[in-house]
């Protein structure tokens, strides 16, 4: 005659549940994951609305964008042909004095330039034979993305 020794209840039995039961010890990063994807895409959103506040209607590119650390220069041709850095209207002749006095990283300041979609060809020329004469190498021309 035999003896069981495993039964289903008792001592024995409550100690397999104890070992199932454990606490999990690792961190959950799914809400993370989920709270930097909405910053994310409220950056992404944000960022436009963001930009330098002279209205022109920039050329659609597939270009992709350039880092940037810190706010950088900006220079801006209007339909008319009015030159503008961030927001102060100048001279084209004043430009080349005025990057200078702006520049922070000397001549190897990141100068973004803007131009309307429908501005002269010509003046977006001038001011970037200015902004080249002054010394200043780094210069990128934003233009829009295409809408898919």
């Amino acid at each position: 005659m035999a003896i069981g020794t495993t039964s289903r209840g008792g001592r024995q039995g409550s100690r397999r549940r104890g070992r199932n039961a454990r606490l999990n010890a690792e961190i959950n990063v799914t809400p993370l994951v989920d709270v930097m994807l909405v910053l994310l895409i409220v950056f992404m959103i944000a960022a436009p609305l963001l930009s330098v506040g002279v209205p022109i209607e920039l050329p659609k590119t597939d270009a992709k964008a350039l880092p940037s650390e810190q706010e950088p220069i900006t220079i801006t041709v209007d339909f008319d042909g009015k030159v503008f850095i961030q927001e102060d209207e100048i001279t084209l002749e004043d430009l080349t004095s005025r990057l200078v006095a702006v520049s922070a990283n000397g001549y190897e300041e990141r100068i973004y330039l803007r131009a309307d979609q429908d501005s002269d060809y010509g003046a977006v020329m001038k001011v970037m034979a200015r902004v080249n004469s002054a010394g200043f190498s780094n210069l990128g021309l934003v233009t829009d993305p295409i809408a898919k």
